[in-house]
């Protein structure tokens, strides 16, 4: 039940006017240029300790005093109250309540359903490759460049052989990354190997620039012997224990809650790295992201969530999704410093990245990056996209904002890159993939045994039944089988 006070006499209300308790905890506050201009939440130092209280009416309240301590330690939030909404008159009224004080106004006055101009978007590079003017750019090495470009250029390739693959009835499913390059390669360049990543199902790129083989890609699609997921997981469910990669997982947003936990766990074990999970602009509908938003926040979780805002979540548009300013302003809902960056411009996610990786293991804080771009290709081969977006609308996407085109024109201008190297990386990709295809295709498939293990160290008799019937099932239709799975 709230308590109501003309002129307050909370404990809180006490510490600040005689022992400046409020301004403890806005010491040593700071925040980052650019995300500060989306957010109005900063960090501070967690150095600030209470003093030493021996009044017994007061220290009654200790545990609620560590809790608001920790609550306000990286935050702006009281010293913002107190400025926009205190008054030095004593006789002001205003509602001490957990969290902050509230002033009170005799005027109605609801809060607008949305701000009168949009985020902007951050970005480096213009649809021509050519670096903005008065960018604020920390320029990457040619090494950490040419990676960049190369590995996009290899998920690109990679994307269209297995593809066609899928069309030709040599694997049962794919979905493609076209389009969402960028946001791919230059967030896992902006990583460390530590971090730990819980994609969706879009984000090879990231598995592939942290080592994964293109014979460990064609192995998983073609669920071979070979594959870590012993054949059991539809194609494009990738995962790498030793990339600290997990394992994509078919519903939508079920890795976000995940990731908050994984993070949470950092933080605890006092790791110098955090977790990184991606959802596309569909799965911000999902009551996983909202759980795992306001989960991260509360808990304080050195956690990035990356949201692939492409426009489509499969065929319904972002316009019938929500009625909010896309998915940035719903990390200030949560109290979470959010950015919208340009997707299809590398440099920039390359550089939002990093930032964001800077703040949430420094700060210990979760960040929330929405990346404006484009799903060229159908949502995956289970989809014809053309039924709902129009053909022009995927061709200027295709053409004039692709983002392997407009770093590549970067990387020439550098004097990074040239015709040769190109043709060279692209005959050399191809062959790999072919390579890795047929032998993949070739490679004997998991034992049928492997449907039942890893789960249970003895198993159970209903699963023991299960296999039973089966394999009765089997022997009695076995032209109903593939014959190339070992009994």
């Amino acid at each position: 039940m709230a308590i109501w006070f003309t002129r307050s006499r909370t404990i809180t209300y006490y510490l600040k006017r005689k022992m400046g308790f409020m301004g403890i905890l806005n010491q040593d506050s700071c925040s980052n240029s650019y995300f500060e201009s989306i957010s109005s939440s900063s960090s501070s130092s967690s150095s600030s300790r209470i003093p030493d209280v021996k009044n017994s009416s007061i220290s009654r309240y200790s545990s609620a005093f560590t809790f608001l301590v920790h609550r306000f330690k990286s935050t702006k939030t009281s010293g913002q109250l107190d400025q926009f909404y205190s008054s030095d008159d004593e006789n002001s009224q205003a509602l001490d309540f957990p969290g902050g004080k509230v002033a009170y106004i005799s005027e109605m006055r609801f809060i607008s359903e949305s701000n009168d101009k949009r985020i902007p978007c951050y970005r480096l590079l213009d649809d021509n490759g050519e670096l903005i003017e008065d960018s604020d750019i920390d320029q990457i090495s040619k090494e950490v460049a040419v990676k960049m470009y190369s590995e996009m250029v290899t998920l690109q390739m990679m994307d269209t052989i297995f593809y066609e693959a899928q069309r030709q009835g040599r694997i049962s499913f794919y979905v493609t990354s076209v389009g969402e390059e960028a946001t791919n390669i230059a967030s896992a360049a902006a990583l460390a190997a530590d971090d730990v990543v819980l994609p969706q199902y879009r984000e090879p790129g990231v598995l592939l620039w942290r080592g994964f083989t293109l014979e460990e890609f064609a192995n998983q699609c073609f669920g071979n012997k070979a594959d870590y997921g012993k054949g059991r997981q539809m194609p494009i469910h990738y995962g790498s224990k030793k990339l600290n990669y997990f394992t994509v997982s078919s519903p939508i947003a079920t890795q976000l809650p995940q990731a908050v936990g994984a993070a949470y766990s950092l933080k605890m074990d006092k790791k110098d790295a955090c977790v990184v999970t991606y959802i596309g602009d569909g799965g911000t509908s999902e009551g996983d992201f909202h759980a795992a938003l306001n989960f991260a926040a509360v808990m304080e979780a050195p956690v990035i969530f990356i949201c692939r805002n492409n426009g489509w979540a499969i065929s319904t548009h972002i316009t019938e999704q929500f009625r909010s300013d896309g998915i940035a302003v719903k990390g200030q809902a949560y109290g979470i410093q959010s950015i919208r960056v340009d997707g299809n411009d590398a440099l920039a996610v390359y550089r939002t990245i990093r930032a964001a990786r800077e703040i949430a293991i420094s700060e210990q804080r979760p960040i929330l990056v929405e990346a404006l771009t484009y799903r060229v290709g159908h949502h995956s081969t289970s989809d014809d996209s053309t039924k709902y977006r129009p053909a022009d609308e995927i061709e200027y996407w295709k053409m004039a904002r692709n983002p392997v085109n407009r770093f590549r024109k970067w990387v020439e201008r550098n004097g990074w890159w040239s015709e040769k190297e190109e043709s060279e990386l692209r005959s050399s990709i191809r062959k790999q993939l072919l390579q890795a295809i047929q032998v993949a295709e070739k490679t004997e498939k998991p034992a049928l045994g492997n449907l039942f293990s890893d789960v249970y160290d003895l198993p159970p008799s209903n699963l023991r039944e299960q296999e039973k019937q089966l394999r009765e099932t089997i022997n009695r239709h076995p032209q109903d089988y593939p014959s190339d799975v070992p009994m």
